[in-house]
C-alpha cells in the first residue's frame, strides 16, 4: 500500500504546466497565465525595492515622471534615485532644484565617471550592487514614463507571489490608453499578467533579485548602450520568467525630450531617408 502511494505522490507532480495558475495577487488576477513552478505558493526573499530614473535633459517629461513616482510609492522598503546622466548645466541644476524637495536622491553621473552619456551600464551594475546587499529588487522608470498609485506596488506584489519571475514589467500606452512602442508586440493581447518570450523594455520594469543575483552586470557589453534586449534573453536562458503586466499600464511618450524621433514610429520610411 505504501509503494503505491509513494508512487501516486511522485507522479502526481509531472502534471502539464499549463494546467497549473501562475501565481498572481488578487488585485491582478486574469485568466489564462500559467506556470508549473508555483504549484506551491512560495514567498520570495524581496525585501524592498530600489527605484531608479535615468535622465539627461528631458525635464518637461521627467518632472511628470519625479512627481508619478513620488506619489506612487509601494508600501514596503524603498529607495528612489535620479541619475543625471551628462544633462547641460542649465537643467543640472534645475533637477537639483527638484531634488531639494526631497522626493528623491540625485546623482550626478559627472561625478563618477568621465565616460559619455548614455551611462545605462553604470546605473545598471551600481543598482544591481546596491539592491543585491539589501535582497531588493530594481525597479527602472524612465524619463519619459508616467506611472500611476498602483504600478509600483503591483510590479512588487507580482514579482513577490512568483519566485521564477526574472523581470516583472508594466506595458505602455499612449495617452488614450493605446497600447504603443514597444508593446506593440502586445496590442491584442488580454488584460492579464502574460509571460513575455519578446523582450521586456526597462519603460518601467522590476528587475528581481532572483535574475539579479543570477546575471552578473559586469557581464554586459560595454560597447553597446542599451541593455533591456540583453537581459531579458539572459533571464529566459536562466530558467526564469519574464513577466508583462497589461493589468498595469503606465503612460509612455517615447523620446519625447526628441520630438523628431516620433517620426521613427509614426514613417520609419521617412525618418531613414533623412
Amino acid at each position: 500500500m505504501r509503494f503505491f502511494f509513494t508512487l501516486f505522490a511522485h507522479f502526481a507532480f509531472f502534471v502539464p504546466a499549463k494546467t497549473l495558475p501562475l501565481h498572481v495577487p488578487s488585485a491582478h488576477l486574469a485568466k489564462g497565465s500559467f506556470s508549473f513552478f508555483n504549484v506551491i505558493q512560495r514567498t520570495s526573499l524581496m525585501k524592498g525595492l530600489l527605484i531608479l530614473t535615468p535622465v539627461k535633459d528631458s525635464l518637461e517629461t521627467a518632472r511628470d515622471t519625479f512627481r508619478a513616482v513620488e506619489a506612487g510609492l509601494p508600501n514596503v522598503p524603498c529607495t528612489y534615485t535620479v541619475y543625471d546622466d551628462f544633462s547641460s548645466p542649465e537643467n543640472a541644476k534645475l533637477l537639483e532644484e527638484e531634488a531639494s524637495r526631497g522626493g528623491f536622491e540625485l546623482v550626478h553621473l559627472a561625478d563618477l565617471t568621465d565616460h559619455p552619456s548614455p551611462n545605462y551600464l553604470l546605473v545598471l551594475q551600481t543598482a544591481q550592487r546596491l539592491a543585491l546587499e539589501k535582497d531588493w529588487g530594481v525597479c527602472i522608470v524612465e524619463s519619459d514614463v508616467t506611472v500611476t498609485k498602483e504600478t509600483l506596488q503591483g510590479l512588487f506584489d507580482v514579482a513577490k507571489a512568483n519566485e521564477d519571475a526574472g523581470i516583472v514589467a508594466s506595458v505602455t500606452t499612449d495617452e488614450t490608453g493605446q497600447v504603443n512602442y514597444p508593446y506593440l508586440y502586445a496590442k491584442n493581447w488580454e488584460k492579464a499578467v502574460t509571460e513575455s518570450k519578446k523582450h521586456c523594455s526597462f519603460c518601467c520594469s522590476l528587475l528581481t533579485p532572483r535574475l539579479l543575483e543570477a546575471f552578473p552586470f559586469t557581464s554586459l557589453d560595454a560597447t553597446k548602450n542599451w541593455y533591456d534586449v540583453t537581459i531579458s534573453h539572459a533571464s529566459l536562458d536562466l530558467g526564469l520568467k519574464n513577466l508583462l503586466c497589461l493589468t498595469l499600464p503606465v503612460l509612455h511618450r517615447p523620446h519625447a525630450s526628441r520630438p523628431w524621433k516620433q517620426l521613427k514610429y509614426k514613417n520609419p520610411l521617412k525618418y531613414y531617408l533623412l
